[in-house]
């Protein structure tokens, strides 16, 4: 966007004998995107387009159009007319790049290189430390509302204790910038999302099931409530990733990447009693309570299966996985996912738009009340 307004692409143009501030013509953003090597040809940069659009960064000035068209159109992006949507989450991502800024900017940062277990992690801080700087820097008025203020950062992702065992705390807990501000990102990194949808060719959902080394005699879990009819889950492996394996450049580590079995077969029947619609989970005194859960995956996962679709359903839960730590119960429905309103979406959606965010899961769920 800043590029684009200092090579003067964006600027206020008329059309119908109306003046659109701050736009940009869909073809000669193309024919930039192509030029500067943002994309390879016309048809990758009309898809990178259209997934600023499905993400609420650009919009047609009139909203006439939902797609990205290669035309002469009029599109601009939300942060030039105010309607971009500060939604909570991003509200947290634009205040953890603002410290994280601030911190890498200063002489004698609390950033540093540090060890622990014989692993060397970039840029760490201790929680008591970070603590101490807020208050000092006046980001925060006291040490309750900067504890506050690290867990919803680790929640959404930004920071993260080392080797991921740990929430934020105040105390001499070893912490680090899970995500690296300042690595400059190609526009083509957007369309790396599209492999997670093969993850829903899967009979499994891809992040549930977890065992990382499992006994040779026990190869699967029992993953339904004790009290139900139990069905074996064969287990999908999550690899580790590279900061839990020993890489000595664990802040720059790539995502984790997923192996499958040759077959996994997951609970063909569903666990619900009975069918159930969005209609009758939102209804006013509908017997439901929606419960916010935060998932902290380790490095073979979630542990919980999710299936049906318009609702979705929590299908299966890992006893001794993150979900089930978590609070996650079979047979509630998924209302949201790190913020997104997920009711009128299938598994494989909900798969993709899980296996392509933090490693920090936040769910919302429905569950009866008894």
């Amino acid at each position: 966007r800043l590029r684009l307004h200092d090579g003067k692409l964006i600027k206020d143009r008329r059309h119908h004998l109306r003046t659109y501030p701050n736009c940009v013509v869909a073809k000669e953003l193309t024919d930039w995107l192509v030029g500067h090597k943002e994309a390879p040809d016309r048809e990758t940069a009309i898809r990178l387009m259209q997934k600023l659009m499905d993400h609420y960064i650009i919009h047609h000035v009139c909203d006439e159009h939902s797609d990205y068209k290669d035309a002469k159109l009029l599109y601009r992006f939300r942060k030039d007319d105010g309607t971009f949507p500060l939604s909570k989450d991003v509200k947290v991502f634009l205040r953890g790049q603002s410290l994280y800024e601030k911190l890498v900017s200063v002489e004698e940062s609390i950033l540093k290189v540090r060890e622990e277990n014989s692993v060397k992690y970039q840029r760490t801080f201790l929680g008591s430390e970070m603590i101490d700087w807020l208050i000092q820097e006046g980001e925060v008025e006291n040490r309750q509302e900067a504890v506050e203020l690290g867990r919803a950062l680790l929640e959404h992702g930004i920071i993260q204790h080392v080797s991921n065992r740990h929430h934020f705390f105040d105390s001499d807990i070893l912490y680090h910038f899970w995500i690296n501000f300042r690595r400059r990102r190609r526009l083509t990194e957007l369309l790396n999302e599209n492999s997670s949808r093969a993850l829903s060719e899967s009979p499994d959902s891809p992040f549930c099931l977890r065992k990382l080394n499992p006994d040779p005699g026990n190869t699967s879990f029992l993953s339904v409530q004790t009290n139900k009819e139990i069905k074996v889950v064969s287990a999908v492996r999550r690899s580790s990733i590279t900061s839990l394996s020993g890489n000595s450049n664990a802040y720059f580590s790539a995502p984790p990447t997923l192996v499958f079995p040759p077959v996994a077969e997951c609970n063909p029947k569903s666990v619900l009693k009975r069918p159930v619609t969005n209609e009758e989970l939102l209804s006013p005194g509908a017997p439901y309570v929606k419960k916010t859960l935060t998932i902290v995956g380790d490095a073979v996962g979630w542990g919980f299966v999710v299936r049906g679709g318009r609702p979705c359903h929590i299908q299966a839960v890992d006893p001794g996985g993150p979900a089930a730590a978590a609070g996650m119960k079979v047979c509630q429905f998924v209302f949201s996912v790190n913020g997104v309103y997920v009711l009128h979406l299938d598994y494989q959606t909900i798969s993709s738009l899980i296996m392509t965010g933090p490693r920090t899961l936040v769910m919302e769920v429905m569950e009866a009340i008894e």
